[in-house]
């Protein structure tokens, strides 16, 4: 039997993060969603862990960043061991000063991630429908018809503008469209395991250890005594995997390392893949997530990048949606993501690769020159920030991209924002204007008449803030104007102010203001 439902403005397939941060967004900006998985709940175990500067400071605009941060533990640390010695300790604090206002890494698992995203998302009325799972779709005059099987057996048709395939490694959505999976699987069979246990590495910090031919990951979790690790089965455990426990688990690394595992409390052995998808859109359907990309768990980058896709694609979808952008804003889309994602899992792997291979010359490089090159490349100031902005995703650009024009200082179109910590005087940093999730215009130092009358005959909020040596620290060039994107990135730098300039880039991709500002600049 077959109904039919209401339309919608976006069908969300898939209510992993990617899909929840998707369907959060869209919600905010006023976008009608649907939001289905054919899984009958949540998940109940903690996959992914780690969650980014980057990400906090995206969840931060949409009034998620606290409560994350509250539920998490910060790693306020990180050690490498090599064969049975600590060779590096680096703080992240350290690393990620004045760049970030979430300078650290954060732990928070995957299931309890899920779970506020959910009750978020419940909230503004909207329920992800389990045990929902898309057949079939097609493009169709304009609109995507979606053939839905629910719990019953039933099934509906369901009507979108515009479809997202946030379904995972196995999309249905990317398997519809036809797209290609390219990539490959590492020989080695890796465990999780979240365990209770003591010893000197149980301090709440970040450990990686490696050895001939096993490494170790160990992640601290909130309460202390319990941590997450990730290694890898002994060679021998040829058994299925579901056959696989504990006890076939590499023991090297840990009893070197000094961990005492007094309970493990959850176990999964896993296969590690590195696959991008050929396109990350064909018409009016897109691919976000693991159905998109995947990689080795390096960095923890994987949820990370996921989420980042689902935020760049929820204000684009919205813009257009709501007639605030031309259409070709969507083009952008899959080049500013399929770009990151190729060069993230090309990194990934070739740090994994250094990690886990067998050869003689891998194990030599980790038995022999680590030890020798990391201790004082960790000393090294500049060493330290690089490694935070990458691992931390606030280096992510776009500067390649058709959305991003010019340069005023450092910084040019497609960069990240960069952030201006509040001054001695108090008040807000310059990432607060962001929670309105608009186009923007900066300005740090003065603003000319003419910028001010284009914002404000366009409804274009101009935020003004008070110039302080910091801003030249950062990158920003005093007087300059820079319209900001809804994500917090740059759209166009001009370093004359030019309101001609920024006008005509507003014509250009029809940006309409979402409304109609008093005209008057916001002074910071």
């Amino acid at each position: 039997m077959t109904t039919s439902s209401s339309e919608s403005d976006v069908l969300v397939v898939g209510a992993g993060p990617t899909g929840l941060v998707l369907a959060l967004w869209l919600t905010r900006l006023g976008i009608r969603v649907r939001i289905v998985d054919k899984t009958a709940e949540p998940g109940t175990t903690s996959r992914a862990l780690a969650v980014q500067a980057r990400t906090l400071e995206l969840y931060r605009q949409v009034g998620l960043a606290d409560a994350v941060v509250d539920a998490g533990r910060k790693a306020v640390a990180v050690n490498l061991w090599v064969a049975g010695r600590q060779v590096g300790h680096v703080a992240f604090g350290d690393m990620g000063q004045g760049l970030s206002p979430y300078p650290y890494a954060l732990i928070y698992p995957q299931d309890e991630h899920e779970q506020l995203l959910i009750d978020r998302l419940t909230a503004l009325g909207v329920k992800v429908e389990r045990r929902t799972e898309l057949v079939e779709f097609e493009d169709d005059a304009g609109r995507v018809v979606a053939r839905l099987k629910r719990a019953d057996g039933t099934h509906e048709t369901c009507e979108a503008a515009y479809l997202a395939g946030c379904d995972g490694a196995h999309s249905r959505v990317r398997e519809g469209l036809g797209i290609g999976f390219p990539g490959g699987t590492y020989d080695h069979l890796f465990y999780v395991a979240d365990v209770e246990a003591r010893g000197a590495v149980m301090n709440g910090e970040l450990h990686a250890a490696l050895d001939t031919t096993d490494f170790l990951i160990v992640f601290p979790l909130k309460r202390d005594g319990h941590a997450r690790l990730i290694g890898t089965m002994r060679e021998e455990a040829e058994r299925p995997n579901e056959q696989l426990s504990w006890d076939d688990v590499s023991k090297r690394v840990i009893e070197w390392i000094g961990i005492d595992v007094a309970r493990v409390n959850w176990f999964s052995t896993y296969r590690v893949y590195h696959r991008v998808a050929d396109h990350f859109r064909a018409g009016r359907a897109f691919l976000a997530g693991d159905a998109a990309h995947i990689h080795s768990p390096v960095g923890g980058q994987g949820m990370n990048t996921g989420i980042g896709d689902a935020v760049n694609l929820a204000w684009k979808l919205a813009a257009v949606v709501q007639g605030q952008a031309h259409a070709a804003l969507l083009d952008s889309y899959e080049p500013e993501r399929l770009a990151f994602a190729r060069r993230l899992v090309a990194s990934t792997d070739r740090a994994f690769t250094a990690v886990t291979s067998r050869g003689a010359l891998a194990r030599r490089v980790r038995l022999n020159l680590v030890p020798l090159i990391i201790p004082p490349l960790f000393e090294l100031a500049a060493v330290r920030r690089l490694m935070f902005r990458t691992i931390s995703q606030t280096a992510v650009h776009y500067r390649g991209s058709s959305l991003s024009r010019g340069r005023a200082g450092t910084i040019r179109g497609g960069d990240r924002l960069p952030w201006v910590p509040p001054g001695s005087a108090g008040g807000e940093d310059n990432f607060a204007p962001l929670t309105s999730l608009e186009w923007q215009v900066h300005v740090y130092g003065a603003v000319a008449p003419e910028l001010i009358a284009l914002c404000s005959a366009r409804g274009l909020p101009l935020h003004v803030f008070s110039w302080r040596p910091t801003m030249a620290r950062a990158g920003l060039t005093r007087n300059a104007a820079y319209l900001v994107r809804p994500d917090g990135y740059v759209a166009l730098a001009e370093p004359e102010a030019s309101a001609a300039k920024l006008k005509a880039y507003l014509d250009e991709w029809g940006v309409i203001a979402a409304a109609v500002s008093s005209g008057r600049p916001a002074n910071h």
